[in-house]
């Protein structure tokens, strides 16, 4: 009998997906150093190898259908796998298969039903036919009201993807707002969104900018609230100066237009992801190693 322990067991060893594993075990008769020789045969095992690499490369897909729209980053090791096909197929698969559900986590997306398969094992199974590290990394889905209008923006073909939610003004209006935000890289919507413990770091910074300029404290304690003021027209999406307009900051500009932002939600591929730097040579030897 195939227990779900021993299920488990293999896939931790190899790194393939749940239902091959049960395929292999049973055709391995349980034996988990057969069902381990089995998917090497099958070439499913190569994704176990890969677990350990950085993919930091990738693409930032929105799609939108309806009042939904769900905004994902899936990655890749290399740009040139990113461009791939099958790639792109994936991705599109992700999105049509999470927009279509209520999940909002990581984990219970990936465990979504596809194609008789879960989402992680989809992935799983890509990573050992495309041969580098593939991953999910995030997501975000959004449902609007019909007084509401989606944003979208794909900056260079999926390096940056915004989506936007603006409620009434028009989705030209939501766009531009995505396009902004894409370019000046906001942080938060607005300033109730910062944490005090950002606030107060940062306070702590400028004051001793200005007590380190000579400044009496009295005075350095009016210098940091007119610089915390620039701090939040820097990470503040609404008040950020419109790059369409600069004479009006971005809430200005959609006020102006009849609306007000909800929410926006921006994914640079690979940021915060630490990258292991390879020198050419030696990148060329594992591809050669099959590594």
């Amino acid at each position: 009998m195939i227990t779900a322990g021993l299920v488990k067991e293999l896939r931790e060893k190899t790194g393939a997906g749940m239902l091959d594993c049960k395929k292999a075990l049973e055709a391995s008769s349980g034996n988990i150093d057969a069902a381990i020789d089995w998917l090497r045969e099958k070439g499913i095992s190569k994704a176990a190898k890969k677990a350990d690499r950085v993919a930091a490369e990738g693409i930032a897909e929105i799609l939108i259908d309806g009042n939904d729209a769900c905004i994902v980053e899936v990655n890749s090791e290399t740009d040139f796998v990113a461009k791939n096909e099958e790639f792109r197929d994936l991705v599109s698969t992700i999105l049509k298969t999470i927009i279509k559900s209520d999940v909002d986590s990581l984990d219970d997306a990936l465990n979504l039903s596809v194609d008789g398969t879960t989402l992680n094992d989809l992935i799983i199974s890509k990573t050992a036919t495309i041969g580098e590290k593939l991953s999910l990394r995030r997501f975000k889905k959004i449902t609007k009201t019909d007084s509401q209008n989606f944003g979208s923006y794909i900056h260079m073909g999926g390096s940056i993807a915004v989506l936007t939610l603006i409620e009434g003004a028009n989705g030209d209006v939501a766009r531009d707002v995505a396009m902004h935000a894409a370019a000046m890289r906001p942080k938060y919507v607005r300033r109730d969104e910062v944490s005090s413990e950002e606030v107060e770091k940062e306070r702590a910074v400028l004051k001793e900018q200005a007590m380190n300029e000579g400044k009496p404290s009295e005075i350095a304690e009016k210098m940091v609230e007119g610089r915390l003021r620039k701090f939040y027209e820097e990470i503040c999406l609404e008040e950020q100066s419109f790059v369409k307009d600069s004479d009006i900051n971005v809430a200005t500009f959609v006020k102006n237009n009849g609306g007000s932002i909800v929410s926006m939600t921006r994914f640079e591929v690979g940021e915060g992801i630490e990258k292991k730097e390879e020198d050419f040579a030696s990148e060329v030897a594992k591809q050669i190693n099959g590594n």
